[in-house]
């Protein structure tokens, strides 16, 4: 075989170990559901704060304890103990992405919290599309010459 060659397939065997690696990695989000049935599985769980349930967290007496119940798109809820600080924009977030652990013991195991809020452009939005909508009706457009 020429030298070519034998680069050629040590770069293919490279681009495939790191396809397959990259493969092993990657996550998807779940379900309360399906991560109840991969108990000690690192799962992603998209969800959001049932505020109807009590949320336990005290500042004073344990800063780095939270425990809530939070409920996936399809309405399942769980119970969620986080071992870090509160975020602080936990109350007004919209949804949350939860990383952690389904315990044996019935409770999700949580070992991040990324909040999702509100967004400040949707009223934005809303006026823009007012605003194309009456451009649209009259004929104008705004149009910035130089």
């Amino acid at each position: 075989m020429k030298k070519i060659h034998i680069i050629l397939l040590v770069l293919i065997a490279g681009a495939i170990a790191v396809l397959i690696s990259f493969l092993q990695t990657t996550t998807t989000y779940d379900t309360v559901q399906t991560a109840m049935e991969k108990p000690g599985k690192f799962v992603h769980l998209m969800a959001r704060w049932d505020k109807a349930q009590p949320m336990e967290y005290d500042a004073l007496k344990n800063p780095n304890y939270l425990s809530f119940t939070a409920v996936d798109t399809l309405g399942k809820s769980v119970k969620v103990v986080y071992h870090n600080p509160k975020p602080e924009n936990f109350e007004i977030s919209e949804r949350l992405v939860l990383k952690g652990k389904y315990t044996a013991e019935g409770y999700f195991d949580c070992s991040s919290i990324q909040t999702k809020c509100p967004s400040k452009y949707k009223d934005d939005m809303k006026a823009a599309q007012k605003n194309a909508q009456h451009n649209a009706a009259t004929g104008s457009a705004n149009t910035e010459t130089k």
